[in-house]
């Protein structure tokens, strides 16, 4: 069991920072989301210390014992936006049934998420890619082993379906995965200016492919 850190802070104040109650205790998984939210929602350079603080609902000097400096918190907060981000891939393309029906369901679930997104947040790891690289090379990483793991995931399922019959045999799956990894990263660039039936066409187009 993963140990739970509780750290103490200033006094206890009523009232919420956007949601997040400032106690004189918290929970270091909770703030980390937190901080997530606040980085997904306002990127990396526009995101200060001081909306950390207040964000979060702890101090300055709790936010350095915890995490670490803004940089190493960002790193955690995009590390733990993959691991969920990760599972939910995994559980929608572990489905029972045809594989190439869990591979369309996946490559619509992000085009409807997209596109039901009212705040045009896109995905964390394609705005750090758009917004911190080729410069933090530590940023480039985890974009990059996060786009690995998509590629993948997708290319076992569609290895699947060659192996079941259901993919043509002159498709080749890893091809089609960093197609449809492709597809799907600029799906959430295009709905940050939302256009319905230009991410609709795109994706009638792109799962054409797999008939």
């Amino acid at each position: 069991m993963p140990t739970v850190l509780i750290c103490f802070d200033r006094p206890f104040q009523y009232g919420y920072a956007h949601g997040v109650a400032r106690t004189k205790e918290f929970d270091p998984d909770t703030a980390l989301r937190a901080a997530m939210d606040l980085f997904w929602h306002k990127g990396y350079e526009a995101t200060s210390l001081h909306d950390l603080v207040d964000h979060l609902g702890i101090g300055r000097a709790s936010i350095y014992a915890t995490f670490g400096n803004k940089h190493e918190l960002y790193l955690a907060a995009l590390r733990r936006y993959g691991e969920d981000v990760g599972g939910q891939t995994i559980g929608v393309l572990a489905r029972p049934g045809p594989a190439l029906d869990a591979v369309r369901a996946l490559v619509r679930s992000f085009a409807d998420e997209a596109l039901a997104d009212q705040d045009r947040k896109g995905c964390l790891v394609t705005n750090t890619a758009v917004e911190c690289l080729p410069e933090d090379r530590e940023f480039g990483r985890l974009v990059e082993a996060s786009f690995d793991a998509l590629e993948t995931a997708i290319a076992v399922t569609l290895t699947r379906a060659s192996r079941e019959g259901e993919l043509a045999a002159d498709r080749d799956p890893r091809a089609l995965a960093r197609f449809l990894l492709t597809l799907l990263q600029g799906i959430r660039v295009l709905a940050k200016v939302p256009d319905e039936r230009r991410v609709r066409d795109a994706v009638d187009q792109a799962l054409s492919l797999l008939d």
